[in-house]
């Protein structure tokens, strides 16, 4: 039941897509086609389907899976890598036992108890505060009239006794009262304490057996690679960070006493965990059932169903890559030994990288200055590789005279101007220009026709805080809690054609009055903005020849002339 055999006279492909950057072929498109017609057409809930296309003894079919874990997934889709849902289970008896620690804190935390004995120490600081103010005033005021009474007149050794000993009257009443409130406050402190202490413990408990938990799950999800081999997510996951990261790499070696550097190492152990959710992602479930089971595995694909998360950006049918931070450890560790076919490395998308060069065009140059226009394809500033950047581009065409220094950048696949400095003070003020707002912008995108449906108004503004998706980087995600302030104005200019093929698009203008990482893409893609992917964005949207995306226009103040420059450049 888990194998799907599908009728096919396409020539399979000769490497395993990879992964993270690939167009479905005809054999996925067919699968998921097929699978996508025994799913609920409007469920409430969106997820994530993949399909596995494979081969076993000359018959082709494919597997089907969803992301996440249900107790019962069907008998269509192969199951979770490890089934941790049982009633009875070890791990549902254990976090049976952290939720009673969760729900004791929360009653402890809402008890008449507790909350009699914080608003107790609140009054009684309060009025030791008011006793202990008057007090001051009191002596404030007698000193005064002290004062005063010695330069008005003679005074006698009585008076002056007298007043002395008024005097130490008063200080030691304020001493007496600071005392007597200390203790009060010490008391009622002591009750607040006696609760605090209980809800600390269960904390530190709670956090014990939820760490001692997930640790122990990461351990039970053993993964086959293509060689035949195993390793839980515990071991793929370190593997990977200690491989890829040096800073990691540096701190797993510390063996000084020192107390700070075993903090630091303590603190990378935590690090070199897996994310939550780690290994239920479809792609691993199906590569596992796949290689338990004999199956060679050809091409993957994976999409969303359904309606869209309030953070991430997910579209209804629309196919996705894996993600960075759950899968690329696990699939890195899956796929040795298949033959994967590496577009990161090899991408020649467009044009060769000795044409994209060729193609940056320099609308204005001096001694202190250059604005550019940036051409779709080609780095803003150097990456991993040794691809060619606007930055390693300029910085060679001025060498001997001046260094090149970015004051700001344009996404790989956006194209349009850019200005750069010449030197470090004038990437300094124009810096200042972009913070204090006084650089004006206007970018140009085209959108599918499906935008007209959706009634959006002819211009408006979008708000949408944004932030990192720390478990797929370079993704951002609409974040209302912690995400920065983010805000476009836009306004739809009208309809046009794009492409060799000459289709229709709606060509809209957009204006950021902040500059967040993908804010422009994220704004038009998510339901809260205008619920549309600019065309050709393939981290929100759909692959094309290109992301329709274009910096037209930049305006801003010559930090050596305090000349007013503008220039603008068509799509």
């Amino acid at each position: 039941m888990k194998f799907h055999p599908i009728l096919s006279e396409q020539t399979l492909p000769a490497r395993f897509n990879n992964p993270f950057d690939y167009e479905p072929d005809t054999l996925c498109r067919a699968a998921v086609k097929l699978l996508q017609a025994n799913l609920p057409i409007a469920p409430t809930e969106g997820k994530m389907y993949g399909v596995l296309i494979v081969e076993r003894d000359g018959q082709i079919g494919y597997l089907q899976a969803y992301s996440g874990q249900i107790a019962d997934e069907g008998e269509d889709f192969v199951p979770a890598v490890f089934d941790y849902l049982q009633p009875d289970g070890y791990f549902k008896t254990h976090e049976a036992e952290i939720t009673l620690l969760n729900q004791q804190i929360a009653q402890l935390k809402a008890s008449t108890a507790y909350r009699q004995a914080q608003e107790d120490l609140k009054a009684i600081r309060q009025k030791a505060e008011k006793a202990i103010d008057e007090a001051r005033k009191v002596m404030q005021g007698a000193k005064f009239l002290r004062d005063k009474r010695r330069k008005e007149a003679f005074i006698s050794e009585a008076e002056r006794n007298e007043m002395t000993r008024q005097s130490q009257f008063l200080k030691a009443e304020l001493q007496r009262k600071k005392k007597a409130y200390a203790e009060q406050i010490t008391a009622a402190q002591t009750v607040v304490n006696s609760h605090q202490e209980q809800i600390t413990a269960w904390k530190r408990e709670r956090k014990m057996k939820s760490d001692r938990l997930q640790r122990w799950l990461f351990a039970q999800f053993s993964l086959l690679n293509a060689r035949g081999e195993r390793k839980n997510l515990l071991d793929i996951f370190r593997d990977y960070y200690l491989r890829n990261s040096p800073a990691r790499t540096k701190a797993a070696n510390i063996t000084s006493t020192n107390t700070a550097e075993r903090a630091a190492k303590e603190s990378l152990a935590a690090s070199l965990l897996p994310p939550s959710g780690a290994g239920e992602c479809c792609e691993p479930k199906l590569l596992q059932y796949a290689f338990l089971h004999g199956y060679k595995p050809i091409s993957m694909a994976m999409f969303w169903w359904g309606a869209s998360p309030k953070t991430e950006i997910r579209q209804h049918e629309n196919y996705y890559p894996a993600c960075n931070g759950k899968c690329k450890p696990i699939l890195e560790w899956m796929l040795e030994g298949i033959d994967v076919d590496d577009k990161e490395c090899d991408r020649t998308d467009y044009e060769t990288e000795l044409a994209l060069s060729e193609r940056l065009k320099i609308l204005y140059e001096d001694d202190y200055l250059a604005v550019v226009v940036k051409p779709s394809g080609l780095l803003s500033v150097p990456g991993k590789g040794c691809q060619p950047s606007v930055y390693s581009i300029l910085k060679e065409r001025w060498k001997g005279k001046s260094d090149a220094f970015m004051v700001h950048r344009l996404d790989m696949a956006t194209s349009g101007l850019l200005v750069v400095a010449c030197s470090s003070e004038v990437h300094k003020a124009l810096q200042a220009q972009f913070i204090g707002r006084t650089v004006k912008k206007k970018y140009v995108a085209l959108l599918p026709l499906s935008v007209l449906e959706k009634q959006v108004p002819a211009e408006g503004r979008i708000d949408l805080p944004l932030s990192p998706d720390p478990d797929d980087r370079p993704r951002q995600r609409v974040d209302r809690t912690n995400g920065k302030p983010a805000t476009t104005e836009y306004r739809f200019i009208g309809k046009t054609v794009y492409g060799k093929d000459g289709q229709e698009a709606v060509k809209i203008a957009l204006y950021p009055l902040t500059g967040r990482t993908h804010q422009l893409r994220v704004h038009c893609a998510h339901p809260d903005g205008l619920g549309t992917p600019i065309i050709g964005d393939n981290l929100y949207g759909q692959r094309a020849e290109r992301l329709w995306l274009h910096a037209e226009h930049l305006e801003f103040t010559h930090p050596i002339t305090q000349r007013r420059m503008s220039f603008d450049t068509p799509l």
